[in-house]
């Protein structure tokens, strides 16, 4: 895998290989299930990030989603989308998260 991986999400997978495999698998599947292409899953894996107030799995999907090829503006307006759903605070909090991800590249 070419994109850094969490030191912790790598503890686990070594301590937990069958878990981190059965994970992926499902992911695999999950994204086969349906005509979403990468960018728009990823698209939707950063709105559902936002809206749960995930901040490593949304600078996670935030790398995922650049590498795709989603541009930075639609990284932000994905973000922007939970405003009127999980409300303002939450929208900035993810909001810097994401530009700060997006600094990083």
């Amino acid at each position: 895998m070419d994109r850094k991986l969490p030191k912790t999400f790598v503890e686990f997978r070594d301590r937990f290989p069958a878990i981190e495999e059965a994970h992926s698998q499902a992911a695999k599947a999950v994204e086969q299930a349906g005509p979403l292409g990468d960018k728009e899953m990823a698209l939707v894996k950063i709105g559902i990030c936002a809206g749960a107030g995930l901040e490593s799995a949304l600078r996670s999907h935030v790398r995922r989603a650049l590498e795709a090829g989603v541009s930075g503006e639609e990284i932000e307006q994905a973000v922007l989308l939970s405003l009127n759903t999980v409300g303002f605070p939450m929208t900035v909090a993810a909001w810097q998260w994401a530009r700060q991800e997006m600094a990083k590249t």
